[in-house]
């Protein structure tokens, strides 16, 4: 493109050809093609090969120098744009600059290619160069959109903030709406929310019809805290352009927010006889209208988005729940079974309530197995699904049955095995729970979970301690803080007879999960320490936490016995 572009064609590459990172990868086959049709330019061919072969096997630097150096020599914008799009995930920020650079010298009036040095200039911290290449954008239309150049490169040190900020004040076109907008964008990231607010006014007054600027106008009021400005701009705004679809339904979410259901849904209301197609204008009124107990109505909004392709797990999802809070469990049950995706799990597991509810778990176990046949790729959930409900039906052998048929068919999946782990028993099961615990740590060998649930099971066993230990301060190195994994280093180091070691790490525990159990090892081991005092007053906290405690009576008697501490 090496005419003169029309406005229209610049807002067009600002909203989307920007984004380098985003480039195709096949840029280089486009390349080719267009080499190939030049009988001269084979050499250029080779060298874009020499490229790729050596990306291929992970030689960027080689792969950088070809493509930077057929980027400067040839006419391709593909060429140029496969090189930034290298120097890019190499944030190799020089070369990309440089080829940028190059792109506008050989095109001065290329769109792309200012765009591209606009971003990566700003990316590199070059602001006079940014402002300057900003400066010849707007040049050629004044109403260019140039809030994306700057997307995913705002400054994160303040100095590099305020640099920028200065850089765009003494701009020539400092007084652009589309400038004014990028420095009270900086001027909020620098929590300067009244003076943002002040420029984005500004940019208002000179176009006050963009979107943009009048969410950042509200969102703005919103940090400041003030609830009836913010609602007042809204409702202004939402009149002026009435038939802004986004600036409206931006009112809805504000007022539910604000705890303000009932206006939302009469805005909602209006919204879709304007827009009785709009998708998320229909989702917003269901779900609003559930939570103001309009069960039909909400049913009424979300019928319609049953075949839509971004609602349509939702849409199911929330008709189950809906017809649930109207007691309709049939159709609950019904709605849940159509939803998949991102709900699929939850939406099954409120299934599974349900049939708990009807005191019908045979049906939902006869269901679920149905359901791994259906949904193979979630049959690590609907295995352990049924295994809950069999443990719940007090039927723990079918439940390891099924659990070490899950294992079996799904042997590298570390949530199944645990699950078998937590079923077996550690003293009448104890190798093929020493089996399982050790092929999670394969599988996992950093996860805390795994690694407590290996120490506390040698605990219990009371053998091979010092591996236990090392298990429990491994898993310590991970979750400093849960109170589970000190509890079990805890017991171990009781056990090991270093009672210094347990009281000091049962103390923690004790404070974190304030957990009975806990407190009564932390009691034992002030008792074995010889702490009698620091022993009297913990056991007295325990017992006005849980006076009928069983373990209680044996800590009473301690302080009949004379104390000898051990060692």
């Amino acid at each position: 493109m090496n005419s003169r572009s029309t406005g229209t064609t610049i807002r067009q590459y600002s909203t989307t050809f920007l984004l380098v990172g985003s480039m195709a990868s096949s840029a280089h086959i486009r390349a080719s093609e267009q080499f190939s049709h030049a009988r001269s330019n084979t050499d250029a061919i080779k060298q874009s090969m020499i490229a790729e072969f050596s990306l291929a096997y992970h030689d960027t630097a080689t792969a950088l120098h070809n493509y930077t150096v057929l980027a400067i020599r040839s006419n391709s914008t593909s060429v140029k744009q496969r090189a930034l799009n290298i120097a890019i995930e190499q944030n190799d920020l020089q070369s990309a600059l440089d080829i940028a650079t190059h792109w506008v010298v050989q095109e001065p009036e290329d769109v792309p290619a200012k765009f591209y040095l606009a971003h990566i200039a700003l990316k590199s911290h070059e602001y006079e160069l940014a402002a300057e290449t900003l400066d010849s954008i707007l040049t050629l239309d004044a109403n260019a959109d140039l809030e994306k150049i700057l997307e995913g490169i705002s400054p994160e040190s303040e100095v590099d903030r305020q640099n920028l900020l200065d850089t765009l004040r003494t701009s020539k076109e400092r007084e652009n709406p589309s400038v004014l907008i990028l420095i009270a964008g900086l001027e909020a990231q620098n929590n300067e929310i009244e003076l943002a607010l002040k420029t984005v006014n500004k940019a208002l007054r000179k176009r006050p019809k963009v979107t943009g600027f009048i969410l950042m106008k509200a969102n703005l009021l919103m940090a400041l805290g003030d609830d009836k400005a913010t609602l007042k701009w809204y409702e202004t705004s939402s009149k002026k352009h009435k038939y802004n679809l986004e600036v409206r339904l931006a009112e809805v979410r504000y007022l539910i927010k604000t705890n303000q259901a009932e206006s939302a849904l009469e805005k909602l209301e209006k919204i879709i006889k304007t827009w009785p197609d709009a998708e998320e204008a229909l989702f917003i009124a269901g779900l609003t209208a559930i939570d103001l107990k309009k069960y039909d109505l909400a049913e009424q909004y979300l019928v319609e988005l049953r075949y839509s392709a971004r609602y349509q797990n939702e849409a199911y999802y929330y008709l189950a729940v809906n017809a649930e809070r109207k007691e309709h469990l049939e159709t609950a049950k019904a709605y849940y079974r159509l939803v998949d995706g991102n709900l699929y799990t939850v939406s099954r597991r409120n299934l599974i309530s349900i049939y708990e509810q009807q005191n019908k778990l045979n049906d939902v176990l006869r269901f679920l197995t149905q359901e791994r046949v259906n949904y193979p790729q979630h049959a690590s959930f609907l295995y352990q699904a049924q295994a809950e409900i069999l443990k719940r039906m007090n039927n723990k052998k079918a439940a390891l049955r099924l659990l070490t048929e899950a294992v079996k068919n799904l042997p590298d999946d570390p949530e199944i095995l645990y699950s078998e782990v937590l079923l077996l028993d550690p003293f009448t099961q104890s190798e093929q729970l020493d089996r399982s615990l050790h092929q999670l740590l394969i599988l996992e060998p950093n996860s805390p979970t795994y690694l407590n649930a290996y120490a506390y099971t040698l605990a219990l066993q009371n053998k091979r301690l010092d591996e236990a230990r090392q298990y429990a301060e491994q898993a310590l190195e991970f979750a400093p803080d849960q109170a589970s994994i000190l509890d079990t280093l805890g017991y171990i180091a009781f056990l090991q007879n270093d009672f210094d070691t347990s009281a000091q790490v049962l103390a923690k525990a004790w404070q974190i999960s304030g957990s009975n159990a806990t407190g009564v090892r932390y009691a034992k081991a002030l008792y074995m320490q010889g702490a009698l005092n620091e022993f009297e007053s913990v056991l007295q906290k325990i017992k006005q936490n849980q006076p009928d405690d069983p373990q209680l009576q044996q800590l009473d008697s301690l302080l009949l016995v004379p104390h000898s501490k051990k060692s």
